[in-house]
């Protein structure tokens, strides 16, 4: 089992096999994963020892720890001024998704008693893409997940919507965020914001996933 960050495009959030990457890269999101290399590969080691697709059992406590975490970063995906960077962006949430994923499986829906990471006031859009970057990596290697998942006889119709992919094939879907991440005027300030962002996002999913099997 891979974390619900492990794409396999060469500029994608990956493990060891890219860890060669450098941060002096001249494509942003390539930088960001060598940047960010060290808490990811935490992240899957501790994923892959829970086993979430031994059962739909433990499927379930993963879908809970995936809910939250697109629960932090829902609110970023109708913001206008990502928007007008990303137009597609509104049609990549996937909380939605994830919620009746988690009904199929006939689970209460899950709740929260803190607010979101990002809401509906101001958000640094540097620190925002770096966030956006660990949820849109996780999409493009969900069909590692897709077909794990298909093993409990679930698929995109049934409790596994939210790994299904777009229409357009991952890999495009993927290209168009790096293009847009690639393309931010950032200074090395901001970037060091969204290296942050993305930091804090793997540790954020660290998180939920150890409240679920807890």
């Amino acid at each position: 089992m891979r974390s619900p960050a492990r794409p396999e495009a060469p500029d994608a959030p990956e493990g060891p096999m890219n860890a060669h990457v450098s941060i002096q890269d001249p494509s942003r999101a390539k930088r960001l994963k060598a940047r960010t290399h060290t808490t990811h590969e935490q992240l899957d080691s501790r994923i892959m020892s829970l086993e979430p697709f031994r059962d739909r059992e433990r499927y379930g406590r993963f879908l809970k720890a995936q809910w939250g975490f697109h629960r932090e970063i829902d609110a970023l995906y109708t913001r206008p001024d990502l928007v007008a960077l990303v137009p597609d962006l509104p049609e990549r949430r996937r909380l939605d998704l994830i919620a009746q994923d988690i009904q199929d499986l006939g689970q209460p829906a899950p709740t929260a008693d803190t607010p979101p990471v990002f809401g509906d006031g101001p958000a640094d859009p540097a620190e925002a893409f770096g966030w956006l970057y660990v949820a849109e990596g996780s999409n493009l290697g969900a069909a590692f997940l897709l077909k794990a998942a298909a093993a409990l006889g679930l698929d995109e119709t049934f409790g596994a919507r939210h790994l299904a992919p777009h229409p357009d094939g991952r890999g495009r879907h993927w290209r168009g965020f790096v293009a847009a991440l690639d393309g931010l005027p950032l200074s090395d300030v901001d970037e060091t914001r969204a290296v942050d962002g993305a930091t804090a996002a793997f540790r954020r999913v660290r998180g939920l996933v150890d409240d679920a099997f807890a």
